[in-house]
Formats: C-alpha cells, structure tokens, sequence
C-alpha cells in the first residue's frame, strides 16, 4: 500500500473516529448527529431491506443521464469555440461569470415548462456541469503543442479528424478534470432539485426525513451520496493518473 493512500486513510478514520468520540461523550448532541458507527449501521440495514432502491435509481439514472449530456455537449462545444476566435472573444466574460448565476432559481421555470417529471432535474444538472467541461477542455486545447497542430495540417487531417486524433488526445487531462467537475455538478444538480420540488429520489428522501427529524434516514443517505461521489471520482483520479503516467507527466 502507498504511504499517500495509507495516510489519506489514516485522515479519514481519525476523523470518523474524533466525531464518534465526540457524540459519544455528549459534546455533539445524539439528537443532533448520530455516532457514525450508528449511521453505518442504519444505512446497511436501510440498503439491505431495499427500501430506497427506487429513490437512489432515479437518482443515480438522472445524474448519469446529466453527467453524459454535460460531458458530450461540453466536449463537442469546446471544440467548435475553440477553432471560431471571435466566438471565444464573446463567450468568455460569460464563462468567467456563470457560476455566479443561480442556477436553481430557474428549476420552477424549468418545472412549468417540461413538467414534475426528470426533464427538470436532468437540465439543471446539465447546466452546472457543462460549463466547466466547456472551460477545461478550452484550456486543454490551449495548451495543445504546435508542432501537432503543424502535422495534422501536413497530413492535410480534417477539422473532426483533428480533434478526434490530435487535440482531444493531447489535451484529455484537462478534459478529464473537467470530466470530473461534471460528475460532482449532476450529482449536486440532481439532489438540489430534488430537494426543492420532486416526489421520488434521494434528495426527496432526505428532505423528507429532515422535515420529520428522522435522522435514522437522513444521515445514511447523506453518507450514501458522499460514498457514491467519492468512489467514483476515485476512479477518474486513477485513470488520470495512469494516463499521465504514460505520457511521463508523472
């Protein structure tokens, strides 16, 4: 096992185990937050009687669908900005300033015009993750070597051979933190509007508990959320760092 895997571990049960102290001695309230072995065992018992599989399909599902959406028109979007410089000139200030939108706010927009059903919740998701596939990618062709530029025109490659085979390529490290940037925005786009107006998913369920201060629900399925994000992030990090490893970046 790696000394940085071995410590990260180390990082993550001392801190489990300070809370745990924590609640168990009184200072966090046990009404308040549970002991986290207590919230492990409610979310074994909780995924074992089957009870939330619906919520976390539909959950899981819609952040897929979003995070593919996101990742595909990203990725194409950054491509067609990138060769059109006045169209990059333009949309700049945008990209600079979006994350400053409340994106939210538009879900009861997006609710009178598509319905209470998945659309809703899949274009919110979509909308904070594709901006910042857009950026990452765009800073990922930036930095694309000329000299590769220089022998695509030689070969006398087209645009989509280009990007299929020279820019995308030299600049999937970029696009794969961007890639990442996605997973984490449809997962909190999902949840967030679920939370606001929804009648199934995982965000549904929590908010429901919360209201009816079941925190035998609430907190598994926080940590259930957490657990999913990290794990998959996890892999993207692994796959990032294999294909840097192969480029000699690392």
């Amino acid at each position: 096992m790696k000394p940085i895997f071995l410590l990260r571990l180390l990082v993550i049960a001392g801190f489990i185990g300070f809370v745990e102290a924590l609640c168990r001695i009184g200072i966090i309230d046990n009404f308040t937050m549970p002991p986290p072995s207590r919230i492990a065992a409610d979310l074994a018992r909780a995924l074992a009687s089957g009870k939330f599989n619906g919520p976390i399909r539909a959950t899981l599902l819609n952040a897929a669908l979003a995070f593919c959406l996101a990742v595909t028109v990203g990725i194409t979007a950054a491509v067609v900005i990138h060769r059109l410089a006045a169209l990059r000139t333009s949309l700049d200030p945008f990209f600079a300033t979006y994350y400053a939108v409340p994106v939210l706010a538009f879900y009861p927009l997006l609710i009178i015009l598509f319905g209470l059903g998945s659309a809703p919740k899949v274009i919110i998701a979509f909308m904070l993750g594709v901006v910042a596939v857009i950026v990452n990618t765009l800073n990922g062709l930036d930095r694309v070597p000329r000299v590769l530029l220089k022998s695509a025109r030689m070969a006398r490659m087209g645009w989509f051979a280009t990007a299929t085979q020279i820019t995308l390529p030299s600049a999937a490290p970029f696009v794969l933190t961007g890639v990442k940037f996605a997973v984490a925005y449809a997962l909190i786009g999902i949840i967030g509007s679920e939370f606001i107006m929804s009648t199934d998913g995982i965000g549904f369920e929590i908010a429901f508990a919360y209201n009816n201060f079941d925190n035998a629900t609430m907190y598994p399925l926080i940590v259930l959320v957490m657990i999913i994000s990290i794990i998959v992030n996890m892999l993207l990090s692994i796959w990032e760092k294999q294909l840097l490893e192969r480029r000699g970046l690392r």
